[in-house]
């Protein structure tokens, strides 16, 4: 069995393209973000910092170069970066979250995208659209419909990034799609079934850890998962899959992940 490692283990990367990882750090109302589904507790801003270092440093190990996305220090929840932007190829859909308190972090967000030479669109009013609700596996991008992102978010989404085939997936119980799942470096999909609906999900594998259903492909045969998912993580590794392990914790107690606290820009 392969063992999972941890961020400061982890050789880098050189089979994969370079790609940018656009990253927010923590500001210092950190503490004070939305919490709608763990219970809430104290949030240790100063760990969380230090643990958000050790997140950019497994993307760095990983071959990805680092780009700052500029901070929003009065934004409580803009270190959750993938929330305000979605990446199809050279397109930018700067969403508009169905919480209105989150559409102060878009500028930041649009600014970096335009950096990168992208063309940036947008989620117009009466769509929202959150980027947590957008996972995309291989040719296919399923869309989250629940508390965020709603009917016409998804097809204003389906027209910005026309060839791709846009699969509208109902959720309960989570605050975004890639709560419940992600997929494998090979397009599979692994997730908690009872958060999704599965019929427009076939070949779904199932996880019995939360944090387990949460995975960013670094690159071909290697996820970052979050530290709380021991078992998975063992599970992925006997499968040969190289496994990052970070420890993300008091991101974890604000319904966060490690997919929403960067965007991958291959």
């Amino acid at each position: 069995m392969r063992p999972a490692v941890t961020p400061a283990a982890a050789p880098a990367d050189t089979n994969i393209p370079a790609g940018r990882a656009l990253v927010r750090a923590p500001g210092p109302r950190l503490a004070d973000a939305i919490v709608t589904q763990a219970a809430r507790r104290p949030v240790d801003v100063a760990l969380a910092v230090r643990q958000h270092e050790a997140y950019v440093a497994a993307l760095r190990s990983a071959g990805w170069r680092v780009g700052a996305v500029a901070p929003a220090d009065d934004q409580p929840d803009a270190v959750f970066v993938e929330d305000a932007l979605v990446v199809c190829g050279d397109v930018a859909i700067i969403g508009r979250s169905g919480d209105e308190r989150r559409r102060g972090e878009a500028p930041g967000a649009e600014q970096a995208a335009r950096e990168l030479g992208l063309r940036v669109e947008r989620i117009e009013e009466p769509g929202t659209l959150d980027g947590g609700d957008v996972l995309q596996a291989g040719d296919t991008v399923y869309v989250g419909r629940g508390a965020r992102t709603n009917e016409e978010g998804i097809c204003q989404f389906a027209r910005l990034v026309g060839g791709r085939r846009v699969v509208p997936v109902a959720t309960r119980g989570c605050l975004h799609l890639k709560s419940a799942m992600t997929a494998l470096p090979d397009g599979g999909l692994v997730g908690l079934p009872d958060l999704v609906d599965t019929s427009v999900l076939p070949g779904l594998r199932v996880v019995r850890e939360p944090a387990g259903a949460h995975l960013v492909v670094l690159g071909p045969g290697h996820v970052l998962m979050a530290a709380s998912a021991p078992c998975t993580a063992a599970r992925f590794a006997a499968d040969g899959l190289r496994v990052t392990s970070v420890d993300i914790s008091e991101f974890e107690a604000l319904d966060g992940c490690v997919t929403c606290l960067s965007v991958l820009v291959p």
